[in-house]
């Protein structure tokens, strides 16, 4: 088999507690041609000391490309990361999570397999702070989806736009592939969405059911903020990325996306305290998820 070379991207910020953590999973995979490409992204912790501390102790066992600098948020940070890296795979695993020994060999084999597809996803174990698992299955059982529709293009379609229910470091994407579509998009805070939604569009996501990484919860994640208006700035974002995407699918792909926006905007009505707006968005969304149903049927027919 071959082995080309990957590049594991670990975009740091604050997580003094776990980043060594995510740096052993790196260096302990058995793949054998890889590369680690770190940014320290502003963290206001001790997260250089650690890492640099990692380094002496490790740094003759693999090769670490490291970047310290102030604060530019992630997708600027992925963006980076990418364009530092020299392998032909990029494999994606955020500094509090960690990565699942044999998932990067998985992925390669995969995309190899499979050459028209530019990305592929596995599931994760979810873990808490100590790394207890507190779910075996990232997508059944933190998700709560059904696996098997990842099985087929027209499967990750609709998930990927009804559920967006990707999560943790189970990312692994091809160079050429970032190259194609532009990165991460900068002006974004909740980057994954909006990438994942232009890789289907291009029919570029693959899937295999295997545990690849552990997404670890805890007080910190961005994603599981309790607070309004923080809430509200990410759903605004999702909002955005729905609307920017519509043009790249055809129904009843689009016509799903529309009801989605329409479902974030009533989260945010709901937040903003306009429950009729919320209301009447919730229509229109389920509406349109009728009119999705009835398109694939006419698409079929």
């Amino acid at each position: 088999m071959e082995f080309p070379l990957v590049s594991i991207l670990i975009p740091a910020y604050n997580h003094t507690n776990f980043v060594e953590k995510c740096l052993d999973s790196a260096l302990g995979d058995p793949y054998p041609n890889k590369e680690i490409v770190i940014i320290n992204d502003g963290s206001l912790d001790d997260s250089n000391e650690k890492i640099l501390s990692w380094m002496a102790r490790n740094g003759t066992s693999i090769k670490v490309n490291y970047l310290s600098r102030k604060n530019r948020g992630v997708t600027v940070t992925l963006n980076e990361l990418a364009t530092r890296a020299s392998g032909e795979f990029l494999r994606i695993v955020a500094s509090d999570d960690y990565l699942l020994s044999g998932g990067i060999q998985a992925q390669v084999e995969y995309l190899m397999a499979n050459p028209r597809k530019g990305a592929v996803i596995g599931d994760s174990v979810v873990v808490g702070d100590m790394s207890e698992t507190l779910f075996e299955s990232g997508m059944s059982g933190l998700k709560k989806i059904n696996k098997a529709n990842y099985l087929s293009d027209d499967g990750i379609r609709k998930e990927i736009i009804c559920h967006w229910a990707i999560g943790g470091p189970v990312t692994m994407i091809t160079r050429k592939t970032f190259e194609v579509l532009g990165g991460w998009s900068e002006d974004l805070r909740i980057e994954d969405w909006d990438f994942f939604l232009r890789l289907i569009a291009l029919n570029l996501l693959g899937f295999i059911d295997f545990p690849v990484g552990a997404y670890r919860l805890h007080g910190n994640n961005t994603c599981r903020t309790r607070d309004t208006a923080t809430r509200i700035i990410n759903l605004e974002d999702a909002e955005k990325v729905a609307l920017r995407n519509l043009a790249l699918f055809k129904t009843p792909y689009q016509t799903m996306l529309k009801a989605q926006w329409f479902l974030v905007g009533a989260k945010i009505a709901y937040l903003k305290r306009k429950p009729l707006v919320a209301a009447i968005h919730v229509l229109k969304a389920l509406f349109l998820n009728g009119m999705s149903k009835l398109e694939n049927i006419g698409r079929r027919a």
